[in-house]
């Protein structure tokens, strides 16, 4: 994705910000339009439904920490989606790619597929229902160039919409040395964290005892590790848990709650190699 100033607009066609939204960059023919799986009959009666078009159901899993994709295209996707409410069960919302000037090819669609799971996969935010990837298509040079600034595009607008399907938690522009790292030693916690605009990261490599206390055992967050655990987000090494991978909290609380398997206030127990807490480097210097 560019980072270029750009102006962005968003239409909503029922008048409310919840239902159909039409994103799209002002200067380019590319449309993204979320669909709410409960007014997936009033899209199929726009004209936008009939054409070609590389789409995305979003959901969640048990734990809402855990996000889902399935990466389509269709020739039409009116009848493709209508499928997909009948025997897909995971999603609540659809986000379709189309060209403003029906310019988009089966060509173009089929490579985009490829190259979308190709991007989510590696940016390893989502976890996808698509199975296997298959193998790069046949595309044309040109086709490919043109379908490598579609993709530009549909970046930019999901994460607009709210679904930062590209987007690694932690950015790969920002050099490690730039990066202010926070620690939480706390309760024999050996962990490691980013402060984002997504919310707080705990990096690959953190560790925290594998026993908990005893009033930590039916709380959300106990689920939330348990379903880390499941799904090999985390793994017990010994009597530790330690993250395989980066991993997005929504607040530094629950990344250092699921961290130590005890209440905590990550606003304090996060702290940078000076000693000084996330708190007063975040929120109290903007109060100052």
């Amino acid at each position: 994705m560019s980072l270029i100033p750009k102006t962005i607009q968003i239409f909503l066609p029922g008048g409310d910000p919840r239902g159909i939204r039409v994103a799209e960059i002002t200067t380019r023919i590319v449309q993204a339009i979320e669909i709410p799986r409960s007014l997936l009959s009033d899209f199929l009666k726009m004209p936008e439904s009939s054409q070609v078009g590389v789409y995305f159901l979003f959901g969640q899993g048990e734990a809402r920490d855990e996000p889902r994709v399935y990466v389509g295209q269709t020739g039409e996707l009116r009848q493709r989606l209508s499928t997909h409410h009948q025997k897909k069960e995971f999603w609540d919302r659809a986000v379709v790619v189309i060209s403003r000037t029906h310019s988009l090819t089966q060509t173009h669609a089929l490579f985009l597929e490829w190259y979308c799971l190709q991007a989510a996969r590696s940016a390893a935010r989502y976890s996808d229902e698509n199975g296997n990837a298959g193998s790069k298509p046949h595309t044309p040079a040109p086709l490919e160039a043109d379908c490598l600034e579609i993709y530009d595009t549909a970046h930019t607008l999901l994460s607009t919409l709210g679904y930062p399907l590209f987007d690694p938690v932690v950015s790969p522009a920002a050099r490690p040395e730039e990066r202010e790292v926070f620690y939480c030693k706390a309760s024999e916690a050996d962990g490691r964290g980013l402060y984002t605009s997504d919310g707080f990261v705990v990096l690959q490599g953190s560790s925290g005892r594998k026993d908990v206390v005893p009033s930590f055992a039916d709380t959300s967050h106990m689920a939330v590790r348990q379903s880390l655990l499941d799904s090999g987000v985390m793994e017990v090494m010994g009597d530790r848990v330690v993250f395989t991978k980066d991993h997005l909290f929504r607040s530094p609380s629950g990344a250092a709650i699921v961290l130590m398997g005890r209440s905590a206030n990550g606003w304090v127990d996060w702290k940078n190699a000076a000693g000084q807490t996330l708190d007063s480097l975040k929120r109290q210097s903007v109060s100052e």
